[in-house]
Order: C-alpha cells, then structure tokens, then sequence
C-alpha cells in the first residue's frame, strides 16, 4: 500500500496536471473571460441595484444590463462601420464612373487644387498616350475587384473571429452576474489564505478593475470632445463622424484618437486648406495626443488609491507586456502585490517579531505598563544585568 507521502506526491502532480489541461481548454476565450469578469466586477453594484428593484430576479436584472451592454457596443459600432462602408463603395463606384465617361482628365479635374497640380505634373511625365493610359487604369480597376473581394472576405472572417469572442464574453458575463456571488464564496472555501482575505483581495480587483475600465471610457471620451472641438474650429465636414471614429480608436492605446485628427489634418491639406491642416495637426499632437497621459492616471488612481505615477507606469508596464489587455493587467497586478504586501504587514508582520527585539517591551518595561527592573552594570562586559526581585515577607 502506497506511503502517505507517495499518496500526497502523486495527488499534487494530478491538481498541476489539471491545471495545465484546464488551462488549455480556456486560452481561446482567455480574453473573454477576463473582459467578462472586468465587466460583472463593474457593474455589479448596478446589477444588486436592479434586482432588488426586480424583487430577486437575478437572471431579469442580469439578461437587461447584458443586453445595455451589447446595445452600447453594437449601435454605435455598426452605424461608423455602415457609414464608412457605404462611402467607400460610392467613392470607388465615382472613380470607375468617371473614368470611363470622360477619362482621367475628367477624374483629374474634379480633384482639389493643390493635387490636381502635382497629379498632372506626373501624368505629364509618364511615356504613355492618354488613350492607353486610360486603358490601363481601367484595366487596373477590374483586376482589383478581385484583391478587393479578397480584402472584404478577410476582414468578415476577422469580424467573424471578433464577434465570436464578443459573444463568450457576453455568455460569460451573463453567468457571472447571475452566480458571481456563489463563485466567489467557493472560491473562499477552497483558498488556502485565512477567512476573509480571499475576499478581501477580490475586492481590491474590482475596485481597479472598475477604476480603469471607466476611466479608458471617460477619458476616450474627453479625447473624443476635445477632437470634435478642433474638427469644428478647422470647419472639417462631417464632424460628427470623425468624433465618433476618434472615441472608438481612443479605447485602443495601439492607435489612439491622435490619428483621426492627424488623418483629418491630411484631408483638409489636400482639400486646399493648409491653415486648417497646420492648426489641426498641432491640436492632435499637443491636445489630442497628450490629454490620454494626464487624463487617465488622474481617473483610475481615484479608485485605486495608489499614487498617480504608480498608476501611470503600470498602465504603459502593461500595455508593454500584454498589449491592450494590458490596461487592465497592469494595474491588476500591481494593485494584486499591494493587497498582499497590506496583508502580510497587518496579519503576519506583528507576529513576526520575536521576543526580545526592540519593538517587542519585555515583561516588567515601562512598554506594557509595568515598572522596569533594578539593574547592575558588569565590569566584565559593561552590560546591565537586571536584579532579580526580592520577595517579600508576606507577614
């Protein structure tokens, strides 16, 4: 019959081995369960709320602010991604019209000023009749229909891809808010830390789970207002538009909100507004560009409370490290090692002293109350050796 030790080695390597195979089981959808757990850890509070107001209808108060929050998603999304799509496929349509009406001339002349000039300084330039010339570009405008629906059919397999993930989160996030609070007290059960403090550390990762989650929307927003104002001083058209498109690209720190402005500073270039184009590509850079580094700290160290530089080097450490998942990593880990430090110091570090270490009052010192003992200094070694208390005559 196997030892107790071979027994307990034996069942270790099993609990490591289902965590590896668990953990493989869960990497497609990693992302989506930590989104998922960032978004129940935020909304949770709303989600109490509504129950109560639902009289106990969990799954009622978990299936609205799922639904609030694809509505959010999904909405705004769908209606930029509508947009651009209808005024891509109209704009190429124009090009393939016009080319074959009246020829590249036609096209080059409903070009703005400053392009038109340099487009047919180039044209001027090539070895070929205007005739051939139009030949080819409208050669060139089949034979890309193909690359084109190539393009188109990569990026639906990529939205495909997205949306599945969106849709894991979703179900995950669901189940989240209806048995989060059965989660987290097994999770208790079964930590090994002492009562409370599984607990206690859960809460600190939703309190910065919540502070950067909201301050990424806050402060994609601020970036969003503050683009919107430069698009209406530089008289951009559809300003509306290119706000909407800076707010989603603000919430993904790869890209940001900066090129939007930047994008619409090269538009109003070659629009022949190059005032605007300067103004605006300084409004970007200075205003747009930096408002994501000053903003953001200033909002998540408000419920993390960590000081604003910790903050600030954790959210760049984890963008770093993970890429955009790594907002919300980088403070978690750091608000993680602090939770522990705090624990360790309030529940272990008193205990830690030993006896005798100046921290520590002996028995008879003036540090608990009693009255210190006379004492004698050796000649030997110069110390003070305390004088052991004579008894007294009890009659």
């Amino acid at each position: 019959m196997a030892s107790e030790l071979t027994a307990r080695r034996v069942f270790t390597g099993l609990i490591l081995l289902s965590i590896i195979l668990l953990a493989i089981v869960i990497r497609p959808f990693a992302e989506a369960f930590f989104l998922a757990a960032v978004l129940a850890a935020t909304f949770y509070g709303l989600h109490k709320r509504l129950t109560r107001k639902l009289r106990g209808k969990a799954g009622v108060s978990a299936g609205i602010i799922t639904t609030g929050i694809i509505l959010a998603l999904l909405l705004p999304l769908g209606g930029l991604t509508a947009f651009v799509v209808t005024e891509v496929t109209e704009g190429v349509q124009f090009v393939g019209q016009t080319v074959q009406r009246e020829g590249v001339t036609g096209l080059i002349e409903r070009l703005p000023g400053p392009v038109r000039g340099t487009v047919q300084s180039l044209l001027e330039r090539l070895p070929m009749e205007q005739q051939n010339l139009d030949q080819t570009i409208q050669q060139q405008v089949t034979t890309q229909g193909g690359t084109a629906a190539k393009a188109v059919t990569g990026a639906v397999a990529a939205t495909g891809s997205l949306v599945l993930q969106i849709t894991m989160m979703l179900i995950a996030l669901f189940f989240f808010f209806t048995d989060g609070a059965r989660l987290v007290a097994w999770i208790e059960s079964v930590s090994p830390l002492r009562r409370g403090q599984t607990r206690e550390i859960m809460r600190e990762f939703r309190n910065v789970s919540s502070s950067v989650l909201l301050s990424s929307v806050a402060t994609a927003g601020v970036q969003a207002v503050a683009a919107l104002i430069g698009f209406l001083i530089a008289r951009v058209p559809a300003p509306l538009f290119f706000a909407g498109v800076a707010f989603f690209l603000a919430l993904i720190p790869a890209v940001g909100a900066a090129i939007v402005v930047l994008a619409a500073a090269a538009l109003m270039f070659f629009s022949g507004h190059p005032w605007a184009a300067l103004f605006l590509a300084v409004w970007g850079t200075v205003v747009v560009g930096l408002v994501d580094n000053v903003v953001k700290p200033l909002l998540a160290k408000r419920g993390m409370h960590q000081h604003g530089a910790i903050v600030f080097f954790a959210l760049l450490g984890g963008l770093a490290a993970f890429g955009t998942v790594g907002l919300l990593l980088g403070p978690l880990i750091v608000a993680f090692f602090l939770a522990l430090v705090r624990i360790w110091e309030r529940d272990y570090g008193r205990a830690s002293v030993r006896p005798g270490d100046p921290a520590t009052p002996g028995p008879g010192s003036a540090g608990d109350g009693g009255h210190a003992l006379p004492s004698v200094r050796s000649e030997a070694t110069g110390e003070r050796i305390p004088l052991s208390p004579t008894p007294t005559d009890p009659h």
